[in-house]
């Protein structure tokens, strides 16, 4: 069955409201299909699910889901019950009478996706149960998600995943499907050699999340600095990842008391606190969460706007996994990443613990230390790297990295989404010169000191310790007495980051030139330090990758008018808010602002039990809120009301009036007309759509510039049909809804739109 056959995008249809597959989604859905063996890599909210979700239902058998968390599960069993899916899980919480239920439906075939425990499918009478349906011909696949569980290089191993080779034997034919959203290409050929994977079809997604703005900062007063992001992202959710229990305490503390309703969430909490805290969160009742890393598998909250790790992650996988948390549906969101030369300290002390308290064997135990202290120099590379942050994260997972518009004329030089590519950081001025006094002055203490002191004396401190050592004599005194105290702090840290320092790990944190400091010293290697591009202390705001569709204050306000509604709604429904719809879908829904049940149809993620059973609650807040406001609707965007034809245009533009038409005439913007005639913008660039098509002007030069023109137009040929999201998407969000519409009526006035493109 081809990915694009009838019942496939039926069933994409009909579940999930969605009309085409993203990339690789179809390969693995074609995989799945054939029967044969997979692995998937695909970044947080890129659509794995969807790729085992989807044939498990166009399969006649049962398909297995592999899911090592309960919170995953259910989440997800959740969701595709709210769309109609017969699918079921049997985890620790379900009671003896509903797993009874729940294997009747499996039995009888109208269970088509159940999700376990590696620990509980690898029980004798799980295994017993499974058996004797796969005997009967009635067990399709085996889906294994989070399959980087299994390799010992991955960044969350777990002894109990590397078992699940055993099914091989027991279920002899049956295809596996392994998914994953962080793993490097060691990481993927240990997975498909645990899983006996011999030829299987290997998939591996683009790395990069557009939408996420990374920035890496020097932490000089956390709370403070982590108030100045979350600003930025009033009343959305944010998730500020901590290293230790203690630390998410404090940190939930101090933001309380300046005025953020925040709540710590760790493993040292009882389950009933944790439950709370993630609950309140789910259900939009809390909007920060300061916690360890135990927190956010199998949360997708649609309005995460905000990650900020409060110290260095232990990986970059880690870093990838709890970022790709912020931004799921695809809208713009800030990674905010806060460090301080003590996190590496801390870390090899954790890594130590578990290595003492561990009962494996002592070559296991050495081995194990080595590959996490390998995966933390990573992440201390990444932290002290000048280049592009989204190329960093793609070249670390083995992809080059293609900067937005790269290879057109006018391209950004970078990603236009970190604090690199955004000029966020310059360039230290005699960097070269500052690192051989630092790595010359660590040496004269007799690398006996911490940064701080080896601080003081560069600086020319006349502290009594400096003084009774002697250390005012030293040939590296007062080096750098004229340098702030700040922008030496960092640079050491740098140099730690580097690998050109490092710090005992004995309790003291002294100092120690690394191997390649020679190099430094000598001239053979040169540093270049950077720090912040800005003197003011305050974190700068910056612009995030991509705009989030562009809504007006109109359409601002309907949408967090719709987002009230759907609290409302999923409160009644006791399931977690974006179970009923994304942000994504209530941003397009108030940008296509339908006035009935089957112009919402065509809106992205609204598939057809949801249209029963949301549609006219969310189309009557629509036209409430129109009608009070009085703005056009049925405006177009990325509906396609009723599934062919042409997009219908605006209700109220099928006349432009002479006042109206004289101002376009004249050239006038849309933000000045919209001054004149006192509307929303967006409803300017609705007149001025229908005015095009009435007037047939030759231009819209005053509107739309060239090279703006031109892309449109060659997006529009490459992707056809008379649907806006698709285009939107392929320029990458650049290219406002209003321009592409205004854009493509012109072209079709002029005749430049091809039929071929038009039907494809």
């Amino acid at each position: 069955m081809g990915s694009e056959s009838p019942d496939i995008l039926a069933t994409l249809q009909q579940y999930w409201g969605y009309t085409s597959l993203r990339p690789l989604q179809d390969k693995a859905i074609a995989a799945a299909l054939a029967g044969r063996d997979s692995l998937l890599v695909m970044p947080t909210g890129g659509g794995k699910s969807l790729c085992f979700q989807l044939p498990a239902v166009l399969r006649p058998g049962l398909t297995v889901v592999v899911s090592p968390l309960i919170a995953l599960m259910k989440d997800q069993v959740d969701g595709l019950h709210l769309a109609g899916f017969p699918a079921e899980a049997l985890n620790s919480t379900t009671k003896p009478e509903d797993a009874q239920a729940i294997r009747a439906r499996v039995t009888s075939g109208e269970c088509k996706l159940l999700y376990v425990s590696p620990e509980r499918l690898l029980t004798a009478g799980f295994l017993s149960w499974l058996a004797r349906i796969h005997d009967k011909g009635g067990l399709d696949a085996f889906a294994i998600d989070e399959a980087h569980c299994i390799s010992q290089w991955g960044h969350d191993f777990r002894p109990e995943y590397r078992r699940l080779a055993e099914l091989r034997e027991i279920f002899p034919g049956v295809p596996f499907h392994a998914f994953t959203a962080t793993a490097t290409p060691r990481v993927r050929e240990d997975i498909l050699g645990q899983l006996r994977m011999t030829d299987a079809e290997v998939m591996v997604g683009d790395f990069d999340r557009p939408n996420l703005t990374y920035r890496v900062v020097a932490r000089t007063d956390l709370v403070w600095q982590a108030i100045s992001v979350l600003k930025g992202h009033k009343d959305r959710a944010a998730i500020i990842y901590c290293i230790s229990r203690k630390d998410t305490e404090s940190l939930a503390a101090d933001l309380t008391a300046a005025g953020y309703k925040a709540r710590a969430y760790h493993a040292g909490m009882t389950p009933a606190a944790r439950t709370k805290v993630q609950q309140d969160f789910i259900d939009e009742r809390l909007n920060i969460v300061c916690a360890t890393v135990a927190f956010g598998m199998g949360i997708d909250r649609s309005d995460v706007r905000c990650v900020i790790h409060a110290a260095m992650p232990k990986t970059i996988e880690h870093f990838q996994q709890e970022t790709g948390r912020a931004g799921r549906d695809g809208l713009p969101s800030e990674c905010v990443l806060f460090t301080g030369p003590q996190d590496v300290l801390r870390w090899n002390k954790l890594m130590e613990l578990g290595a003492s308290e561990s009962d494996a064997d002592p070559e296991s135990i050495a081995q194990g230390l080595r590959v996490q202290r390998e995966l933390l120099g990573h992440v201390q590379r990444f932290i002290a790297a000048s280049e592009c942050r989204h190329a960093a994260l793609a070249a670390y997972f083995g992809q080059v990295y293609k900067a937005p518009g790269a290879g057109t004329e006018g391209s950004p030089a970078g990603c236009g989404a970190c604090d690199i590519c955004l000029g966020g950081l310059r360039e230290v001025e005699g960097s070269q010169e500052i690192a051989q006094k630092v790595l010359s002055c660590v040496y004269r203490v007799g690398q006996a000191f911490g940064a701080a002191y080896v601080i003081e004396v560069l600086r020319g401190s006349r502290s009594a310790k400096v003084m009774e050592r002697g250390h005012d004599q030293l040939s590296t005194y007062g080096l750098l007495g004229t340098m702030p105290k700040e922008r030496l702090q960092r640079c050491v840290q740098q140099l730690l980051a580097m690998g050109h320092l490092v710090q005992s790990d004995d309790g003291y944190s002294t100092l120690r030139l690394s191997a390649t400091a020679a190099g430094i010293l000598k001239n053979q290697q040169q540093v270049r330090f950077f720090e912040p591009a800005t003197d003011s202390q305050h974190l700068p705001a910056v612009p995030l990758a991509v705009g989030g569709g562009g809504l007006d204050a109109d359409g601002q306000a309907l949408f967090e008018a719709l987002r009230a509604l759907r609290r409302r709604v999923a409160q009644e429904k006791k399931v977690p808010p974006y179970l009923v719809f994304s942000d994504a879908t209530l941003e397009e829904m108030a940008r296509v602002r339908p006035s009935g049940t089957r112009a919402l149809l065509g809106v992205r993620g609204i598939g057809e039990i949801k249209l029963k059973e949301f549609g006219e609650t969310f189309v009557r807040e629509v036209v409430r809120f129109c009608g009070e406001r009085g703005l056009v609707m049925d405006v177009g965007g990325a509906a396609d009301r009723s599934r062919s034809g042409p997009e219908p245009k605006p209700k109220s533009a099928t006349k432009v009036r002479p006042g109206v038409a004289a101002l376009f005439e004249e050239g006038v913007s849309i933000a000045e007309a919209a001054e004149r005639l006192g509307r929303a913008p967006s409803t300017v660039a609705e007149y001025l759509t229908a005015w095009v098509e009435e007037a047939k002007p030759r231009s819209v030069s005053a509107w739309v510039d060239e090279a703006t023109y031109l892309g449109v137009l060659n997006a529009y040929q490459q992707i056809g049909g008379d649907k806006l999201k698709p285009i939107w998407d392929h320029l990458r969000g650049q290219v406002p809804y209003e321009i592409i519409r205004i854009t493509l009526s012109h072209a079709r006035t002029q005749g430049l739109l091809t039929a071929d493109a038009a039907n494809r």
